[in-house]
């Protein structure tokens, strides 16, 4: 981990608790990313204001911040596409499967004291621990 900051990634966390918190306060809504997302397929017309805002802000924020005088960190990938559209794939199908991702689960979940979203949630983290270590260990990728 380059350049990592105990300080801004304490201030991060405290921003994205907060804002899911308000969420669900202000408008009883859970803020996972896919749920909001998918409200938009087919929504209810008092729904597409703050889904809508919710998203562009996920958008709007890094320019915002680049605007005001921040870097972006510069990020290689050197995965090849193709198994980065599988691999975007098998997430959309477990965030389906799991009814909600990861901000869903371990953001908003955990938070409510969900037992249904720390079993998600560790599920999530024992197969992201799992596939790191056969992508870079085993398979070398």
């Amino acid at each position: 981990m380059e350049n990592f900051s105990p300080v801004s990634a304490l201030i991060g966390g405290a921003m994205i608790g907060a804002s899911a918190a308000l969420l669900l306060v202000l408008n009883g809504r859970i803020a996972g990313i896919s749920g909001i997302l998918g409200g938009l397929i087919n929504p209810a017309r008092s729904e597409i204001g703050w889904r809508t805002a919710f998203l562009a802000g996920l958008f709007v924020a890094p320019l915002v911040y680049v605007a005001s005088g921040g870097v972006l960190p510069l990020v290689a990938v050197k995965t090849p596409l193709w198994l980065l559209v599988i691999a975007g794939l098998i997430v959309g199908f477990g965030t389906r499967l799991g009814a909600g991702c990861t901000s869903g689960h371990g953001v908003c979940g955990i938070g409510r004291g969900s037992p249904r979203s720390l079993v998600a949630t560790a599920t999530f983290m024992a197969t992201a621990i799992l596939t790191v270590f056969v992508t870079r260990h085993v398979l070398g990728i």
